[in-house]
């Protein structure tokens, strides 16, 4: 089991928001910046919840220091910040990211008015003010535009806590990668609304998925899972042979990429994970009317 410590015994009784944010120890100016940029978010109680995945950081400005026993990956590290914290809502940032003018403030006041939305993600913006495509949940003419969606940046977003206890968490055996989908797909089934606000804004510096050397394993061990735990059959059956069409055109030079992809594949139909609980069929054509039907 993580261990936890609590800071200070004033704490306000009611927090607003528990910002969540995982750490390997390793960027103590990039972290040092992100809970500056939370602490300066006006007009709202917040406690800041520090997991430590790995390493020695400085722990002197956070609330809540949680201490996994080993390296639980990102799902089950914001797990364990969730299981800790005390906000009415769950905000999880990375550790090299900064909350940009009030976005945390103007997300607790939009889901206070709006009960139904059950998560709101943030853009993400690199250096230069720039949103990669990858962290876009609107698609096609709504590109950049907020509006529902079916997903949200798992770094970038704040979720209710009772519809995240509801929803059960992350999947800690995703390890990396679609344990977000997986998340929203879920709450989405449970009837809550997915919004994406475009003019809330999170900075995080230009990265590539495919720096972390299990990308493509992971991505298409955890796209088998994902069908098998929230599809129907049909549609699972469809979507994997979707994103194996898309992951083919996209990579078909990268032979390794190729290669890891078809494990990873084959190991999440051999050792399948669930509980597999699969959205019902009305829940398919409301995130088909939001454009993005769980079949791309």
């Amino acid at each position: 089991m993580p261990s936890s410590s609590i800071r200070g015994s004033d704490r306000p009784s009611v927090i607003d928001v528990s910002v969540i944010v995982l750490t390997m120890g390793d960027r103590a100016d990039e972290l040092a910046a992100a809970i500056a940029s939370t602490r300066a978010q006006p007009g709202i109680e917040i406690e800041v919840v520090l997991v430590v995945n790995r390493g020695d950081p400085d722990t002197s400005a956070v609330d809540v220091v949680v201490r996994p026993e080993t390296n639980v990956g990102i799902p089950g590290g914001r797990n364990a910040g969730a299981h800790n914290a005390r906000g009415r809502y769950l905000a999880f940032l990375d550790d090299d990211a900064v909350y940009l003018d009030r976005a945390l403030s103007d997300a607790v006041m939009r889901l206070d008015r709006d009960h139904g939305v059950g998560a709101l993600g943030f853009r993400i913006v690199d250096e230069a003010g720039q949103t990669s495509r990858r962290y876009d949940p609107r698609i096609g003419r709504s590109r950049g535009s907020s509006g529902g969606v079916t997903s949200f940046p798992g770094g970038a977003c704040m979720i209710r806590s009772d519809a995240f206890s509801q929803a059960g968490g992350f999947c800690d055996a995703f390890g990396y990668s679609l344990e977000e989908t997986d998340l929203a797909w879920q709450l989405i089934d449970a009837k809550y609304r997915l919004n994406y606000a475009s003019d809330l804004t999170v900075r995080h510096p230009h990265t590539s998925p495919t720096r972390h050397g299990v990308y493509h394993h992971h991505t298409g061990r955890n796209r088998v899972w994902l069908a098998w735990r929230r599809l129907p059959l049909p549609i699972a059956a469809t979507y994997l042979v979707n994103w194996a069409i898309v992951t083919s055109a996209r990579n078909w030079r990268d032979r390794i990429a190729m290669r890891a992809y078809l494990r990873g594949t084959i190991d999440g139909l051999r050792n399948r994970t669930g509980p597999r609980r699969p959205m019902s069929w009305r829940t398919v054509v409301r995130m088909a009317r939001l454009g993005r039907p769980p079949i791309i």
